[in-house]
């Protein structure tokens, strides 16, 4: 099990070299960050942008634009689908956002014409991030901040296997999964309440395997040991959780905004449920983020 976010960058050395291709890379922080995945062996990179641009921005961070394949395209719209064109070809196992909007960077992913979704009936996109936060002693990885707004229980079923899935990619044999809510006791009045109990159940009698679940759980019970004890909740999960799978989109973005701005954790994110991983961080976020993230989705390409 590895437990910081530079771990990941040894880690995906044992899985080979993928190829990625950013969407719209007309910045300097998508354009370092896929330059250090490039110098460290991670991916071979092709950068989709405005090509001038593109190598005005290597000019000015000290690198050398024939690291990259470069493919002309000034439009930012355009360049989102040409970028999901190359994936679809074969010509690359990441997809990775770079100075272009979520919205416009997720249509070119969920076009059923030209997308890249998987095809099948049930299909649908999660956000995973993973999160090192100063005052925990190990990887959190959590579901969904970013994209499913109110999950129901089979999405949040399918959130789990992701979270489940993503966890093992970190070598974390037995994922403990807390399914978070405002309390820990199960209040009927609770719609949160009552479906963390019965996906704990579910764990509980193998219909969800691979995972220790726990819920609901308080997010005070789920991470810290002492509350735990405090409040008298036991198992496996309480104190010590390797995941959160969150209720609803609410919850999990303010916890992934206060950890970022008041804790200062550091992270990784990646949209899962597409053909391949998508990388999708702010176009704000550090080069260095953008670089673990480039880390996690190449552990989890095939």
């Amino acid at each position: 099990m590895i437990t910081k976010l530079d771990d990941l960058l040894e880690l995906v050395k044992t899985k080979g070299k993928k190829r990625l291709v950013a969407a719209y890379a007309n910045d300097s922080h998508t354009v370092c960050a896929v330059s250090a995945a490039v110098d460290k062996g991670i991916v071979d990179a092709t950068l989709v942008g405005d090509i001038e641009t593109i190598k005005k921005v290597c000019a000015e961070e000290g690198i050398n634009p024939d690291k990259f394949e470069l493919v002309q395209e000034a439009d930012e719209n355009k360049a989102g689908v040409k970028a999901v064109s190359l994936i679809r070809e074969g010509k690359g196992d990441i997809l990775m956002k770079g100075l272009l909007s979520t919205d416009k960077y997720m249509r070119a992913i969920l076009n059923k014409e030209t997308g890249l979704m998987p095809g099948k009936k049930n299909d649908m996109l999660t956000h995973m991030a993973v999160f090192e936060i100063p005052r925990y002693h190990k990887l959190l990885v959590c579901s969904d901040v970013a994209i499913v707004p109110a999950p129901d229980m089979k999405q949040k079923q399918q959130i789990l296997s992701y979270l489940i899935s993503t966890a093992k990619s970190l070598e974390i044999e037995k994922p403990k999964v807390a399914l978070i809510a405002a309390t820990e006791q199960v209040s009927t009045g609770m719609p949160a309440c009552v479906e963390a109990a019965i996906i704990s159940k579910m764990g509980d009698r193998g219909q969800i395997k691979g995972a220790v679940l726990d819920g609901p759980l308080a997010l005070d019970v789920a991470i810290d040991a002492e509350s735990a004890k405090t409040k008298k909740v036991g198992g496996e999960v309480a104190g010590d959780a390797d995941c959160l799978l969150f209720p609803n989109i609410e919850s999990g973005n303010v916890f992934y905004k206060s950890c970022t701005k008041f804790g200062g954790a550091e992270l990784a994110c990646m949209v899962v449920g597409a053909k391949v991983p998508c990388i999708l961080t702010s176009r704000g976020d550090s080069a260095k983020t953008k670089l673990y993230s480039i880390a996690l989705a190449a552990i989890n390409a095939k």
